[in-house]
């Protein structure tokens, strides 16, 4: 007996009920399956306007699970790069804006048991930080501050 071909709308709620997608990772997925662009167009706004599909609650979503490892330089690319713009975008980022410094200095204390001693170790210490998404201005404030952050050797 031959499997039973899913339905285009069948498809897009199996995947939407493992996780959130946005518009773009959705319509990726599930263009192979679709007999024309305007069907596919057509099923995701029918999804949005049930709310199955938000690219707001994806992004609010993804930026939490995300948030603590990650700098808003790499939240927004990453956003960016899965369709998120406009007031979806911004919301979603502006919802750990004001953490972004206690982050930074959380990801440098999870990786780095010390300040740096040479300017070799400082300047790997930077680029781990920087390849997390952080401002350098704010990766500057992290390891300035590193002696406020550590405890006393008394």
């Amino acid at each position: 007996m031959a499997p039973t071909k899913l339905s285009l709308e069948a498809r897009a709620i199996q995947l939407l009920s493992r996780r959130e997608y946005s518009r773009l990772e959705l319509q990726r997925k599930l263009a192979p399956h679709a007999e024309s662009v305007e069907q596919l167009d057509a099923l995701l706004d029918r999804l949005a306007e049930r709310r199955w599909q938000s690219d707001s609650r994806f992004a609010e979503q993804w930026v939490s699970s995300k948030s603590a490892q990650y700098g808003s330089r790499y939240l927004k690319h990453t956003l960016q790069e899965r369709g998120i713009r406009g007031e979806a975008l911004d919301e979603a980022l502006a919802s750990v804006a004001d953490s972004e410094l206690e982050r930074a200095r959380a990801a440098w204390r999870k990786k780095f048991p010390q300040a740096a001693s040479t300017p070799a170790e400082q300047a790997r210490q930077i680029r781990f930080l920087a390849s997390r998404g952080f401002p350098l201005g704010l990766i500057r404030q992290v390891l300035n501050g590193v002696d406020e952050l550590l405890p006393d050797d008394e």
